[in-house]
């Protein structure tokens, strides 16, 4: 995503299809979970619940620091449920469907894939329950199939994203290079579009070589690096699409002893991957904000049940990160250095 600061009122499009949305306000109840209810243009009016992929991905933590966060600060009750792992797309649809039959008056959800939650979604769309997806988008075909329907959309658009890692290792390789992509599980469509949009914006001197998925985990990433190193004698850069996979690329290629040689760029903007900026190991990130992420879902539900009319997608904030500007990324994280556009903010005055 470029770092453009504005939201988007469009009709709500994502993956093959469109999304009807779908927006109710809801009655009150009594307080659970997270936060307290009580002031604001949004408050007492239900409970909400967030359903957010797996906590061992630092990324995730930021987004439950996000959520609950704002569910202090703006005084709504929050409850947070996550999978087991990344990768449990089975148990995060059961934390759902759980949920869905429950008191919430609306919900906040992260899928681990495209179809995962379509069940629990459509399953509250039927009782006319707000749903706010954030960070990965549900497929539109499937949701439309489902008549599962979305209020709002909030996330990275990841084509631009990968675009800009792109033409940022364009800068790191003037005089071009072979270079290898490192995406998270094969077939997921987050992954798919930052390769995508890496590609798009690498000059005609710079030429993939190699592309291979390690399931967004450090290790895997390490050890595919290393493979890749071995076969590709004349790499010069690699970008990974997330932060994780970028660190263990990193420490693959400190292993080979050629930090500084192979230029290396990840998408998330987690701290570990600021400081490995500012000891060489990594190059450049591509910092998107899943603590603000998690705050404008929040925000999004409480603007939802207090009867507003919310914008059908809402781009979250992104910047490039190098060592020119990482002491300004670290001191203001989990949030941007930069200014921002929150639309649901301006909603709850």
């Amino acid at each position: 995503m470029a770092p453009v600061r504005t939201s988007r009122r469009i009709a709500l499009v994502l993956g093959a299809g469109g999304l009807v949305v779908g927006l109710a306000a809801c009655g009150s109840s009594a307080p659970a979970g997270a936060g307290s209810t009580g002031g604001g243009a949004a408050a007492s009016t239900g409970k909400v619940a967030a359903v957010i992929k797996g906590l061992d991905n630092p990324f995730f933590q930021t987004m439950e620091s996000g959520i609950k966060q704002q569910a202090t600060t703006g005084k709504a009750d929050v409850t947070v449920q996550a999978a087991a792992a990344i990768t449990d797309t089975s148990g995060q649809a059961d934390k759902l469907t759980g949920l869905a039959g429950q008191d919430y008056k609306c919900f906040v959800i992260n899928p681990i894939s495209g179809t995962n939650l379509i069940q629990g979604v459509a399953q509250l769309s039927a009782k006319s329950v707000p749903i706010v997806n954030i960070d990965s988008p549900i497929d539109a075909s499937a949701a439309e199939a489902a008549s599962a329907k979305i209020a709002t959309y909030i996330g990275t658009d990841n084509v631009e994203a990968g675009t800009m890692a792109g033409k940022t290792m364009g800068k790191l390789l003037p005089s071009g290079g072979d270079v290898a992509l490192v995406g998270g599980i094969a077939g997921d469509v987050t992954s798919g579009a930052r390769l995508e949009g890496f590609q798009k914006g690498i000059p005609a001197g710079v030429k993939v070589v190699q592309t291979v998925a390690a399931d967004w985990d450090r290790q895997t990433a390490l050890t595919k690096a290393t493979d890749i190193m071995r076969a590709q004698p004349n790499l010069k850069g690699f970008f990974a699409a997330n932060d994780d996979m970028g660190l263990g690329i990193a420490r693959a290629i400190a292993n080979a002893g050629k930090t500084g040689s192979i230029k290396v760029i990840s998408v998330d903007g987690n701290k570990d991957a600021f400081e490995a900026i500012k000891a060489g190991g990594v190059d450049a990130v591509v910092a998107q904000y899943p603590y603000v992420i998690g705050a404008m879902g929040v925000e999004a539900c409480q603007a939802a049940m207090a009867g507003k009319s919310l914008p059908a997608s809402v781009k979250a904030p992104v910047q490039v990160v190098t060592k020119d500007n990482v002491d300004k990324a670290l001191s203001a994280a989990p949030k941007p250095g930069e200014s921002y556009d929150d639309p649901f903010a301006a909603l709850l005055k």
